[in-house]
């Protein structure tokens, strides 16, 4: 059985013997609601590559110290994988920002769509913004991922075309596009792009803006998807043939 997995700010320096000390919520979550206990193994990790296993050597409520016994250096999974992914409406981004978390994507960018319904605006923005972060951060120690999605803030149509414009494969999902997905050649390294658009679908002036941008406009297949599960089967369907999942 896998390790259950914490997340803590930086294991820089760390090295077999150490005692790295896990404090707050992490520790919180583990003494408490895992039940870890002294002698008891269990994985660290800082989102940024390195994993370190040890072993519990000391628990409080909100702290606890482990021993670590092995340490590993993990290089990001290549290619990167980004997703624009259009504000969906109810809890259905938190739902599209797990499934994407768990398979692999590196970068999600919440978008506000011409027909997204959802809008974020003030202090429902950072609110927003910051469940999107939260729900990344447990779908990441879930999946026991080294290195952890970054959710970047809210972008604007604009915005979300620059992000295609550096690709080096980017995908616009459209459910009138010609181009069937299998037949894109994808890259085995550097950047690819999804974009997903809302439950109202694409505007043609957005499509055009991405495929302007270097996009190419694709379809899935004969059904339409929610958007906030489109993003999944494209991104699996993509990592399926390259490298990452060979």
């Amino acid at each position: 059985m896998t390790l259950p997995q914490h997340l803590v700010p930086s294991l820089v320096g760390v090295a077999p013997g150490a005692t790295v000390v896990v404090e707050g919520d992490e520790a919180h979550h583990a003494v408490v609601v895992r039940r870890m206990r002294v002698g008891e193994d269990l994985q660290l990790a800082d989102g940024m590559g390195r994993v370190v296993v040890g072993e519990v050597t000391e628990t409080a409520k909100r702290g606890l110290s482990v021993r670590v016994t092995s340490v590993d250096d993990l290089a990001e999974p290549a290619p990167r994988v980004t997703v624009v992914q259009a504000l969906p409406k109810g809890d259905r981004g938190e739902l599209a920002v797990e499934v994407l978390t768990e398979i692999g994507v590196a970068r999600i960018v919440p978008w506000a769509a011409a027909r997204s319904v959802t809008v974020w605006k003030g202090e429902r923005a950072a609110r927003s913004h910051a469940k999107w972060a939260a729900t990344a951060r447990e779908a990441a120690k879930q999946s026991r991922r080294a290195w952890h999605p970054e959710v970047v803030p809210m972008a604007t149509t604009a915005q979300a075309v620059q992000v295609v414009s550096g690709a080096d494969l980017a995908v616009v999902l459209h459910e009138d596009a010609s181009e069937p997905l299998d037949a894109l050649a994808v890259p085995s390294d550097g950047e690819i792009v999804v974009v997903v658009g809302p439950e109202g679908g694409l505007t043609d002036d957005e499509v055009a803006a991405f495929v302007a941008a270097g996009g190419v406009s694709t379809r899935l297949g004969a059904e339409v998807l929610r958007t906030s599960t489109a993003g999944l089967a494209a991104v699996s369907a993509l990592l399926a043939r390259t490298p990452r999942w060979g």
